[in-house]
């Protein structure tokens, strides 16, 4: 699908599951548990899309940062200026990690910390 959007003069994006195990992204440009990515060659660096991994270089605000993600993350691809592409349904990501440990019983009761901004 990147090759064929590309070769149609189209800017490729991805969306990736920012909650899925192993993903690593800048967590800053995370809304809702989703990042969207541009994954054209000229908005990234090093791109490699393999059958288990999508890595690249690209830049957010300015700053480099390094990109992270198993194919199961990845949702759905789609051309930036048409809208086309594919998404992908939930048998096709693969199976779910486990939930993160539960703290222990001692902490439950615990209120959580409190924290305001101060202008």
């Amino acid at each position: 699908m990147h090759q064929w959007m590309t070769d149609g003069g189209q800017t490729p994006h991805v969306i990736v599951d920012v909650d899925r195990h192993a993903v690593e992204v800048p967590r800053a440009f995370v809304k809702d548990g989703k990042i969207v990515l541009n994954i054209s060659y000229d908005a990234t660096q090093h791109l490699n899309i393999g059958n288990d991994w999508l890595e690249l270089d690209t830049r957010f605000a300015g700053a480099i940062h390094r990109v992270r993600a198993p194919i199961g993350a990845v949702l759905g691809i789609y051309a930036r200026e048409t809208g086309e592409g594919m998404v992908f349904s939930e048998q096709d990501l693969g199976p779910q990690p486990p939930p993160p440990p539960k703290p222990p019983a001692a902490e439950e009761g615990r209120p959580r910390p409190l924290l305001k901004v101060v202008k």
